[in-house]
Formats: C-alpha cells, sequence, structure tokens
C-alpha cells in the first residue's frame, strides 16, 4: 500500500466512552423504588368527591348539572356547586331593585330570577323552547329542573355562590334562595383539589 493511498484512508474515531454501570443502576433501583411507592399510595388527597362550576344561566345546562350532582350524591359521592356569572340566575328567586344603582338595575331587569324564568342555550323562541321541553320532561315522568334542584338539597349537595360574581352583578341576599353558602374561587378550588371530578357546565 502506497502512502497516497494510505492519505485516502478514513480517520479512525475515537473508542466509544465507557458506561458508568454502577451509576445507571443506581438510577435504575431509584426508579424502581419511587413506582414502588406510587403502587402503594395512588391518588393521594383524592376522594369521592364532585366539583363543578356552573357557569350558565341556560334551562337545559341547569337540568344537565342538576341530573348529574343528583346521580353522583345518590351514588355516595360528597358533591359541590359553584354558581358563578349567569349561574346566579339558577340560585335566585326573586327580583330586587330598591338599593340598587342604575347598572345594577339593569342586569336584574334583564337576567333570569330562579328556575322559572331561564331558557334554552339553543332553540328558545322567546321562551316557547323552554315551555316545550318542560312539557316533554313532564310527558316522559322526568322531573322538573325544580324538583332536581329540591332532590340535590335533600340529598346534601353543597350549593356555594360566587361573592364576586354577586357582587359584580348587584344581587343581594334577598334575591337569593335560602340556605346558600357563599365564597369565592378558593372555595372550589378547595373542593376541587380533592375531587375525583370536577365539571365546568
Amino acid at each position: 500500500m502506497t502512502i497516497e493511498t494510505m492519505d485516502q484512508l478514513p480517520a479512525q474515531r475515537d473508542p466509544a466512552p465507557k458506561m458508568d454501570v454502577q451509576a445507571l443502576l443506581e438510577r435504575i433501583a431509584t426508579l424502581e423504588q419511587r413506582v414502588a411507592e406510587l403502587e402503594q399510595s395512588p391518588a393521594q388527597g383524592i376522594e369521592d368527591r364532585l366539583a363543578m362550576v356552573v357557569f350558565s344561566g341556560d334551562l337545559d345546562k341547569a337540568i344537565a348539572s342538576l341530573i348529574i350532582a343528583t346521580g353522583a350524591a345518590s351514588m355516595g359521592l360528597e358533591v359541590s356547586m359553584f354558581f358563578t356569572f349567569w349561574g346566579l340566575g339558577v340560585v335566585k328567586k326573586r327580583k330586587v331593585y330598591s338599593g340598587k344603582n342604575l347598572i345594577e338595575q339593569g342586569f336584574t331587569a334583564m337576567l333570569p330570577a330562579g328556575t322559572g324564568q331561564l331558557g334554552l342555550s339553543q332553540m328558545n323562541f322567546f321562551g316557547a323552547g323552554a315551555q316545550i321541553i318542560r312539557k316533554l320532561m313532564n310527558d316522559h315522568a322526568v322531573s322538573s329542573v325544580e324538583e332536581f334542584f329540591d332532590l340535590a338539597r335533600e340529598l346534601g349537595v353543597r350549593m356555594i355562590v360566587c361573592d364576586m360574581s354577586r357582587e359584580l352583578l348587584g344581587v343581594c341576599d334577598e334575591e337569593l334562595i335560602d340556605g346558600l353558602e357563599f365564597g369565592g374561587v378558593a372555595a372550589f378550588v378547595g373542593d376541587a383539589a380533592r375531587s375525583k371530578i370536577t365539571l365546568f357546565i
């Protein structure tokens, strides 16, 4: 072989760095121990709870939220419903105008007060759609939204009214159904952090 052909051969690569077998074995042992710990105590802090935000003031969504809440409570879950913004219409019983400024009176006039005034999210047709849904529920022996609401309370469903939403929309205590709790986002997050199921409706 000439010197010229030797120059054309590819340069030899440096040998691969030696693997630190002992360090690798230690890492594997650490991972195995961590997996074993997780298998022995899965889902720490998670309880048989359902935490739900009721953001909507639509009749169909109120029905869905109450059906889920009563169903979960009947199955033994602790259920909390956090009513915020338009969801406050579900837990109102009447409208009060006295003692409010002009904007608050406008919200009071425009927003529903109680389940009897809720419209559908689709095909409401100025309230006719809501009446049709109520008739269909009655014809098929399905409990009304009011009956589901009463059942939820009988089953111990926790109902929390958002303080911030109540203040922004000018909703006073006299407008709300009796026996409700009041709280902020911490009340919902506290329940949600321990819940198997969280929903936003």
